[in-house]
């Protein structure tokens, strides 16, 4: 074969032999400047330099190979649920389904004579996940009545109402509103200066998550292996929290372990129940919070009541939870861990896996043993 032949071969086969950085076309061809034009063996080849990406996210090097899990950073080894089609077009990049079946519980009665913490995961609909806790004091009854009805004040609103941060803030308050008229029927019940805490996470899409909380239950995100806090507690330490207790006609004292109370009593300034104190500036209006999950990041979301938040911080119980298997082993180890550091309050904890679980394994299993070994105290 001439030396002429072998240059005409090279250019008509591309970059792939190497001869030339750019498809090559004939000079007859170029004045239309369209390769609709060309002949099949003249269009532009592309090569490994100049590969040609599909349109679809699922086959984004047109190899013929599908996208796995682990390709967008999710092991497909540790959670394999379905893509949700629809949010996924909605938001533009895959979406796993987060599944109620793969929620981990707990709770223990720790040191008390009897289990105040309630707790409560279920589907508002469709596309709505409803996760929450409820820690009681003075009794079970405000616990109970929040567990039997915030659900359904929040699937009334939710029929009404888009955004999910004022449904849960009217129903924080419609709750409220309902307990104080049931006890009303029974003026010297059990529950009269019954109280609880409020912890409520709602789960759209399985990527629009909004946090409500009243007291000092928590929500805690595991984003990249570090602890972000959803919630900030109600106590009389927060600045603004004591000057609208001081503003309300209401007052701060300590008790002999140094927690502040208001009125000597309550050591939260938010709570659903607690009537007697609500003159004093203990309302039931919830702070909340909206974050858009990245499932490529995030691990798991933990809901947790004080018995643990008073015993371990929130780094430990994401280093804890980023050692276990599944959620339901986190949840269990983490109540465990929390019981055998001395905690004497009820100890409760939900935790919610999102794409990323298992990604991030801590191999920090260090704790500060120098933790305070005493309960809540909130009635002094």
């Amino acid at each position: 074969m001439s030396a002429a032949c072998l240059v005409r071969l090279a250019r008509c086969s591309g970059p792939r032999v190497g001869f030339l950085q750019k498809p090559f076309v004939p000079p007859p061809f170029q004045h239309n400047g369209s390769k609709k034009g060309l002949p099949l063996f003249c269009r532009p080849l592309y090569g490994p330099s100049g590969r040609r990406h599909s349109n679809t996210r699922f086959d984004p090097d047109s190899s013929g190979r599908l996208t796995t899990w682990d390709s967008f950073g999710i092991w497909d080894d540790r959670i394999d649920e379905p893509i949700l089609l629809p949010p996924s077009i909605r938001y533009g990049k895959p979406i796993p389904n987060v599944s109620l079946s793969r929620v981990g519980c707990a709770s223990l009665i720790g040191q008390r004579k009897e289990n105040e913490d309630r707790f409560q995961v279920s589907q508002v609909t469709d596309r709505i996940l409803y996760f929450a806790v409820f820690d009681g004091h003075g009794g079970p009854e405000a616990a109970d009545f929040c567990e039997k009805y915030m659900e359904k004040f929040i699937k009334d609103l939710v029929a009404e109402e888009n955004n999910l941060e004022k449904i849960l803030t009217k129903a924080f308050l419609e709750v409220d509103k309902a307990f104080a008229r049931h006890l009303h029927f029974c003026p010297n019940g059990p529950g009269i200066n019954a109280g609880t805490t409020a912890t409520v996470a709602l789960l759209r899409d399985s990527i629009e998550l909004v946090v409500a909380s009243v007291g000092d239950s928590r929500a805690m995100l595991c984003r990249k292996g570090k602890a972000l806090k959803l919630t900030v507690d109600h106590t009389p330490e927060r600045k603004d929290e004591k000057e609208r207790i001081k503003r309300s006609g209401g007052f701060i004292t300590w008790n002999s372990l140094g927690q502040p109370n208001v009125n000597g009593r309550l050591a939260m300034t938010r709570s659903i129940g607690d009537f007697d104190l609500k003159k004093t500036g203990v309302i039931a209006e919830p702070e909340t919070k909206k974050i858009k999950l990245h499932h490529v990041h995030d691990a798991f979301l933990a809901l947790t009541t004080d018995g643990i938040n008073f015993i371990m911080n929130s780094q430990e119980i994401c280093n804890v939870i980023n050692q276990c298997h599944d959620p339901r082993e986190a949840a269990q180890r983490i109540s465990d861990q929390a019981l055998h550091y001395g905690t004497e309050d009820n100890s409760t904890i939900i935790v919610v896996p999102f794409g990323a679980w298992g990604k991030h394994k801590s191999s920090d299993t260090s704790f500060s043993f120098s933790r305070s070994f005493v309960s809540s105290g909130r009635w002094a």
